[in-house]
């Protein structure tokens, strides 16, 4: 694995990274057996960034992942978790958001400098560290807030920003920056904080380029790295248009159904699957440090990690020509 730096700081990821939404029983039950085998996978394959989240199970990934990761040198790896939302005891529950049977915990949305440090505590107890090489601030938006959004951006802005510098300063955290599904929200706090990195989901893929709109270029003025997360946006550049294909968590719509297919015989034409240009796209970009790849089975993993490194047909890179 090649490593990249984030920002202007000190911390230096993977190229390829490991998510580990999968691994909080998302959307099934995984079994202590298959979190083992694939994360062990993960770091025999040489993935030394590990990104995870309270969110993720309530906390039954950072508890996982903490307990793997549990007496190896803390300086081998890089460990990304998230803000805004903080962890209380409360009643158990068959799912929540998506994940299934996850810890007995209620939940509460927190981006005041209070919250991110309470939150930021939570997770170091959780992973078994001190330290946090990346910590994110999750879900900050629109997408998530609805009409709330008003008021976290100001807790975020008001003293949330000022907290996260106060931890870097103090070594409790390597980086800081956004992890998040939507472009609007990155431009937004980027226009009052500067930020070292950026998590961003589904919106710098084969399919959608939104954020070529303006935020890749806001990045690269700023020095702000950007790593990216649901590069199949959900399934359905993984699984192509196929009947029930999903597009950013809902079942795509007839017009991202055309769009998928559109791409899918460009890059067939090539003699390459289109999940494959999907993971090259995402590889190769140039505002691009490092690429998440979540999953609860190795065997996922491994098909991954040999559709990056495949053989690339000449001109292949006319897959990525915009669509229309």
């Amino acid at each position: 694995m090649n490593r990249r730096r984030i920002g202007k700081t000190g911390v230096h990821v993977t190229d390829v990274a490991f998510g580990c939404s999968a691994i909080g029983n998302l959307y099934r039950i995984v079994s202590e057996q298959d979190v083992s085998n694939v994360l062990q996978f993960a770091w025999d394959s040489g993935i030394r960034y590990f990104d995870t989240a309270p969110h993720y199970g309530r906390g039954r990934s950072e508890l996982r992942l903490g307990r793997f990761l549990k007496g190896r040198d803390r300086q081998s790896f890089v460990l990304s978790t998230k803000v805004g939302r903080l962890l209380w005891p409360g009643e158990s529950l068959e799912q929540a958001d998506g994940f299934i049977a996850p810890l007995a915990m209620t939940v509460r949305y927190d981006y005041s400098g209070d919250g991110i440090e309470a939150a930021f505590e939570q997770s170091c107890e959780r992973l078994g560290t001190s330290y946090i090489d990346i910590l994110y601030v999750h879900d900050i938006g629109r997408l998530t807030h609805g009409a709330s959004h008003e008021v976290h951006m100001a807790d975020l802005l008001g003293t949330g920003i000022d907290r996260l510098q106060q931890l870097k300063q103090a070594g409790r955290i390597g980086a800081f920056g956004l992890g998040v599904n939507e472009n609007e929200a990155c431009l937004e706090v980027m226009a009052a904080a500067e930020l070292d990195v950026i998590l961003l989901a589904g919106r710098l893929t084969l399919l959608d380029r939104s954020a070529e709109e303006a935020l890749v270029a806001r990045c690269r003025k700023s020095n702000t790295s950007l790593v990216l997360g649901g590069i199949f946006n959900s399934g359905i550049l993984a699984t192509g248009p196929v009947p029930g294909a999903v597009f950013d968590y809902e079942p795509a719509t007839p017009q991202m159904l055309e769009k998928a297919g559109l791409l899918q015989s460009r890059a067939e034409s090539f003699g390459v699957p289109l999940a494959t240009a999907a993971l090259r796209y995402a590889m190769t970009h140039p505002a691009v440090t490092s690429v998440l790849l979540g999953t609860a089975q190795a065997r996922s993993l491994t098909r991954n990690l040999e559709a990056i490194h495949a053989q690339w047909p000449v001109g292949g890179e006319a897959i990525f020509n915009p669509l229309g």
